[in-house]
């Protein structure tokens, strides 16, 4: 049985004897059960009973996702195991067992299977392209051919770790506002459909005119009580149809990459991010002894913006045809200019790679500063909008309270 690339090997479950004569028995990933029978074997294990256990569909809806959280926690694990002198495929079972996502230890697993059957570590990390990418295989390849697999597995651990990060302090300033102005939407919903209905009601017993403003949000909260289905299959029409024109048009997803640059409060943080990204890859690539133009190739895609992956791959282009990089950098106009100077610094004395990382460095702390300076900026505006939207209403709903009391008085 064939498994093909990103679907999950099957599982077996088995009956045995090892070779102390104990009755054992256990569960295994493997790509077929022929494959499971001969990594048995060589683990000193004769068959009695053998299965692959069928997947239950509940638990395939249950069962979480193998995040780039958990590939980084693995990479660190899996570094530390070997420069301890762990075995490779012991170190798979070590931190196999430490792992709280099963779809996590399922992937473990199914590596430590493909390696014991004779693959290589890199060979085996390319059967789950869905978790582990080109450059991390690439990485992971040329530490076992040059005999340094640890060391390589420790300069990825620290790539991951710092790309998971700055990752986080993204979302962290993408979350904060959206997550206020969903709870605002939802509160102004509410007051629409269950507070102002009352005051309504109050209304009617007037038999006065009512202001404009009382009026427009009385009408609004009539139409969302009469029409909010057609509000929530618009709203969801709109996201189903965004992730899908992202997912199928690499034109809309150019669109946003060149807008997110151009973003007014944003764009700054974006493009901080991606000098980051870029100079964070290539001295690691460049640093495990990829040549600069395999390195430049897979730090394009790295930058996950079409703007600076054009830029790169222009740059790799450039280099291969015997320009300097900080010359072909310069060129391209997407790089700050004391990026450039540091990769011109690096060139001139040997040490690209370390010039790269303090580029890297001097951008991820940028990247944390804008982040900080962003949510205390954000805070007063979105307490604005709150104020907005909450005390809009109130001042409707009491205009005419107060009306009626001033001709009253």
């Amino acid at each position: 049985m064939a498994v093909k690339k990103g679907q999950m090997m099957p599982t077996f479950s088995y009956e045995g004897v090892d070779r102390k004569g104990a009755k054992i028995k256990g569960e295994m990933p493997a790509r077929n059960m022929a494959l499971a029978k001969v990594t048995l074997r060589k683990q000193g294990i004769t068959i009695k009973n053998i299965r692959e256990k069928r997947k239950n569909i509940l638990e395939g809806f249950m069962k979480k996702k193998v995040t780039t959280l958990d590939i980084t926690i693995f990479t660190r694990q899996l570094a530390t195991m070997m420069k301890a002198g762990v075995p490779l495929v012991q170190g798979f079972e070590i931190v196999a067992e430490g792992l709280e996502n099963p779809a996590m230890r399922e992937v473990v697993l199914g590596i430590k299977g493909e390696v014991e059957g004779g693959n290589t570590f890199a060979g085996a990390l390319r059967k789950y392209p869905q978790y582990f990418d080109n450059l991390f295989c690439s990485l992971v390849e040329s530490g076992e051919q040059s005999g340094a697999l640890e060391t390589m597995l420790d300069r990825v651990a620290i790539y991951k770790e710092k790309s998971e990060v700055l990752k986080q302090k993204i979302k962290k300033a993408m979350k904060y506002p959206a997550t206020v102005l969903v709870v605002a939407a939802i509160v102004t919903i509410i007051l629409m459909v269950k507070v102002v209905p009352v005051f309504q009601g109050l209304f009617s017993s007037f038999g006065a005119e009512l202001p404009a403003f009382t009026q427009l949000v009385v009408a609004m909260s009539e139409w969302f009580q009469n029409y909010w289905f057609i509000l929530i299959i618009v709203v969801a029409a709109i996201i189903a149809g965004f992730l899908e024109a992202k997912k199928r048009s690499k034109k809309f997803r150019d669109f946003l990459d060149k807008a997110a640059l151009k973003a007014p409060i944003f764009g700054d943080l974006v493009y901080k991010a991606i000098i980051a990204r870029y100079s964070r890859t290539l001295a690691t690539t460049f640093a495990a002894g990829v040549p600069l133009i395999d390195a430049l190739e897979s730090t394009a895609g790295a930058t996950n913006n079409c703007v600076y992956e054009e830029a790169v791959l222009k740059i790799r282009d450039d280099v291969a045809t015997g320009q300097q990089l900080q010359f072909a950098m310069r060129v391209t106009n997407k790089f700050p200019s004391m990026a450039v100077q540091m990769v011109a610094i690096g060139e001139e004395s040997g040490a690209l790679d370390a010039m790269l990382d303090k580029v890297a460095t001097h951008y991820e702390n940028e990247v944390d500063n804008a982040v900080d300076g962003l949510t205390s900026m954000m805070e007063p505006l979105i307490m604005a909008i709150l104020g907005v939207l909450v005390g809009g209403l109130v001042i409707a709903m009491y205009l005419p309270i107060f009306q009626m009391g001033s001709v009253v008085g």
